[in-house]
Order: C-alpha cells, then sequence, then structure tokens
C-alpha cells in the first residue's frame, strides 16, 4: 500500500488540509497493525475492516487518533469532575450508575483509549483477549500499543457488544451504517458511516483491495 497515496487523500477528505504529526502516528500504528492479519495472523487484510476502524478512531477520538479519556479529559480527575457535572445536569440520560467514579481500590472504570472502554466488566473481558491486565492498571488503555490491539481484538471478535466486523462486512454483504452496532448501536451511525468509506476510497487509492477472505474462530 502506497503511505504517501493514503495520507494525501485522508489530509483532504477527512481532515481539512492539515494532518498533526499524532495523527500521522496514530494511523500509521493502525495500517502497521493490520499488516499482521486478523487475529493476529498473517494474511491479508479486509480495506472495509480497516477503514470501519480508522472510522472509530476518527470518531472517538475527535480526530486526534491518539488514546484520549472519556471527555478529551487531561486527567481522570478531570474526567471524571466533567462526567459528574453532566450527569448532574441530565445529560447523560442513558447513564443509571455514574460507572466513572472511583471504586474501593480507587481505579476509575471512565472511558479510554481509541475506543472509549468503560465500564470493570469491560475492561475484564478485554485483559483476558489482550493479554494485558488492564484491571490491575486500567490507565494502560491509554497506551497507544495496547490501545490499537484492543481495537483490532475487540472489533474482530465482537467484544464491545457481541456485533464483529464480520459480522457486517462479508463477501455477501457490506452495512457501513450498521457497523456502528460494533460499538455503540446506532449512535453517530451515519457520520461515521461517511467517514468510514471516505477511508475506504483513500485505502483504495492507496492500493489495498477492498475486499479479502478473512476467516476468524
Amino acid at each position: 500500500m502506497d503511505k504517501a497515496v493514503f495520507f494525501g487523500n485522508v489530509r483532504r477528505t477527512l481532515f481539512g488540509g492539515r494532518l498533526t504529526s499524532g495523527q500521522v502516528v496514530g494511523m500509521s500504528a493502525i495500517l502497521e497493525r493490520a499488516r499482521a492479519g486478523p487475529g493476529g495472523v498473517a494474511g491479508s487484510y479486509d480495506g472495509r475492516w480497516l477503514a470501519y476502524m480508522l472510522a472509530t478512531v476518527h470518531h472517538e477520538t475527535g480526530r486526534k487518533m491518539q488514546p484520549v479519556r472519556e471527555t478529551m479529559a487531561a486527567s481522570d480527575a478531570q474526567a471524571i469532575a466533567r462526567l459528574d457535572k453532566a450527569f448532574a445536569a441530565g445529560q447523560l440520560p442513558t447513564v443509571r450508575t455514574p460507572y466513572w467514579r472511583r471504586d474501593a481500590e480507587g481505579k476509575a472504570w471512565l472511558g479510554r483509549g481509541l475506543v472509549q472502554l468503560t465500564h470493570r466488566r469491560n475492561y475484564e473481558r478485554v485483559s483476558g483477549l489482550v493479554g494485558i491486565d488492564l484491571v490491575a492498571d486500567p490507565a494502560r488503555a491509554m497506551d497507544g500499543a495496547t490501545a490499537v490491539e484492543i481495537l483490532f481484538i475487540g472489533m474482530e471478535t465482537g467484544a464491545f457488544t457481541g456485533v464483529s466486523l464480520k459480522d457486517v462486512f462479508s463477501a455477501g454483504r457490506t452495512d457501513w451504517v450498521g457497523a456502528r452496532r460494533i460499538i455503540n448501536g446506532r449512535d453517530r451511525a451515519v457520520d461515521i458511516a461517511a467517514q468510514a468509506r471516505a477511508y475506504h476510497a483513500a485505502l483504495s487509492a492507496a492500493g489495498l483491495p477492498s475486499i479479502r477472505r478473512i476467516s476468524l474462530s
């Protein structure tokens, strides 16, 4: 794949003509991880899968393409304060229990990473999949390499919601809008689908084929 062509395309279509070094580094890490193949097994990666992961990160990180905390806070304390304020103001109608507040061990299970991993149970589940103890230290989800691994394995296996990439992108199906169910129901599904199509066009222009046969157990 010609990375110069890819970055030239996304710079124009998705980033307003300018890319920061952080955005380039973040996307490069995702592209490099894709070279390992699905499930970390060497082999070609489906361009639609990769495009939708890039679009997901684009949305979840506010275009930073780097791991972030929920609310884009600079620290856990700031994120907790912002979430508490929003919760008190009734701005989080789907939240029943403030999951971000520190537990008895002083740990906060707020959103972190490239896909905003939240709640202790999800940190536990993903820890087993990526082989990294995020329960002992949830802040490890902010590490770049760890965040990329969580992104890939979580979306490939359906660990976040039960819906996986293979459920919406297969030899006979391409569902850009429905793919949002991999992460968060239908929230901003149409907007993210448009971004995914733009990433897919950039990947295709750079030489990555649209469809590969992928089999994950």
